[in-house]
Formats: structure tokens, C-alpha cells, sequence
């Protein structure tokens, strides 16, 4: 079956064209909300085309690690939930949860995007830890791209809850916002037969060839890399790649203002 879908889509874009109408290099509608969880400390929904993923920030404080004693911590976590879709089991993290997490934890982790060293409540014995969690309300391709950009959103949107003698109340929360320094944004790019194109749809992702993930500043800068697929890459087409990422970024990014 799949190399009858396979056969499909390398079809269509033969003629320059997605199996769902669209260019080769085109987004679906991308729309974005904030502030859509009343139990977390920053929140948002992303939608990208039938696509609808959400992100919640929670707060939590603890010891540093005795590496960085005046630094706090970030974690990001993705639960695949069956309800978004059928392929997904319940049960502990899965090797896709596990990627998904990780590809977007190393996108701000590398950037820089917060600043650790303002989470520190006192050296070397209390620090604020970042969670972020991550989990797909329909999977209908692209979790890469949404992720990230709803990871960004809740960040942006969270604010620090009250603390006292150690101990967080949930229930009231400050006006400080999480120190940030750059926003970083993630685009995918895969590659099908000789054919290389953005926010692939799941029948698409089913079939490609290779994957990477490139995740980008606002002046181009690429603070991370993440390759998938079975298939090598030239260097030639890593380049296409990120070129066509750092691009296509610029749209994205506008979801973050």
C-alpha cells in the first residue's frame, strides 16, 4: 500500500505539485493562539492545515546541577495521545515522542533562547526548571514544525507563578515573563524521490526519503540540525535544505509577534 501511495505522490510532484493541491514550497493556513490553558503557566494551540498541536509551561524549582550552580533548567516532553491519532498507543514515551521532544528541546537548548542564568533564585541552591509539554490534539502531519512553534508561544506567553519559603503557588502568578533572548523557529524540509518539499503532509511523511529539521534566528543563523529518514543526503542537498528552511522561516516567524 505504500508504495501504491508512494507511486501517487511522486506523481504529483512530478508536475510541481502536493498531494493536497498545493506548490512544492507552501505552507497550509497556519493560525495560533495563546493563553489557552487555565492550569498552566504559558500556554498555545497551534493549527497548520488539519494539523492541531498544543503546549503548556509549567514552572518547578529544585537544587542546580552541580555542573551550573548558578544556572536554571529546561525539559521538554511530547505525549503522542491515540485520541489524535489511530497509530499512536498509550503507554510510556515511544522513540517518535522521544525525537519529537528532543529535535524541539535542542532548537531553543542550543539557540540560547532563555537565558538560564536569570533562573537562578540562589547559587548553588535553588534555580527554576522550565517544563515544557508537548501533545498533538490531530496528527495530520508536520508535528516537527508545530511543536516548535507552539513550544515558542507558550514560553513567550508564560509568567512566573508567586514563590515563598521555597514553595510555588500555582493559583497566583506574577508579571514576570521568562528571560528570553532570541526566538528561534523550526521548518522541516523532506526530500521524496528527487523532490524536496515543506510541511509534509502524513501520507507524505509515510513515504519520504529523508528528513532534516533546521532551526534558525531571525538574521539566518542556524542553532540546530536534525536528519531522519533511511536515506543519505549530498551535501548538495543539505544545502537546498537549509536554504529553503531559512526561508520559509521568515513566514513562520511571523506567528511569533
Amino acid at each position: 500500500m505504500s508504495n501504491e501511495i508512494r507511486g501517487h505522490i511522486l506523481n504529483y510532484l512530478k508536475n510541481k505539485v502536493r498531494y493536497d493541491g498545493r506548490k512544492l514550497e507552501e505552507y497550509r493556513k497556519v493560525s495560533v493562539e495563546t493563553g489557552v490553558s487555565k492550569t498552566a503557566e504559558g500556554s498555545a494551540k497551534v493549527t497548520i492545515g488539519e494539523t492541531v498541536v498544543m503546549a503548556g509551561v509549567k514552572f518547578e524549582v529544585g537544587e542546580p546541577y552541580p555542573d551550573i550552580p548558578e544556572e536554571g533548567t529546561m525539559m521538554v516532553n511530547a505525549e503522542l495521545l491515540p485520541m489524535s491519532n489511530p497509530e499512536f498507543e498509550s503507554g510510556p514515551p515511544g522513540i517518535e515522542s522521544i525525537e519529537l521532544a528532543r529535535v524541539v528541546d535542542r532548537g531553543i537548548r542550543e539557540s540560547k533562547a532563555i537565558d538560564t542564568k536569570k533562573l537562578c533564585i540562589k547559587a548553588g541552591e535553588l534555580v527554576w526548571t522550565v517544563i515544557i509539554d508537548l501533545i498533538p490534539i490531530n496528527h495530520a502531519g508536520n508535528l516537527f514544525d508545530a511543536f516548535a512553534l507552539a513550544a515558542m508561544l507558550a514560553i513567550k506567553d508564560a509568567k512566573f507563578p508567586e514563590i515563598k519559603n521555597k514553595q510555588i503557588d500555582y493559583k497566583k502568578l506574577t508579571s514576570k515573563k521568562l528571560p528570553l533572548l532570541v526566538e528561534p523557529v523550526s521548518v522541516t524540509v523532506i526530500k521524496i524521490g528527487d523532490h524536496l518539499i515543506v510541511d509534509p503532509l502524513l501520507e507524505e511523511e509515510k513515504v519520504l526519503d529523508a528528513r532534516l529539521t533546521v532551526a534558525t534566528l531571525p538574521d539566518g543563523t542556524i542553532c540546530a540540525l536534525q536528519k531522519g529518514g533511511s536515506k543519505p543526503l549530498s551535501q548538495e542537498e543539505i544545502e537546498k535544505m537549509i536554504d529553503l528552511a531559512t526561508e520559509k522561516a521568515k513566514e513562520l516567524r511571523k506567528h511569533l509577534r
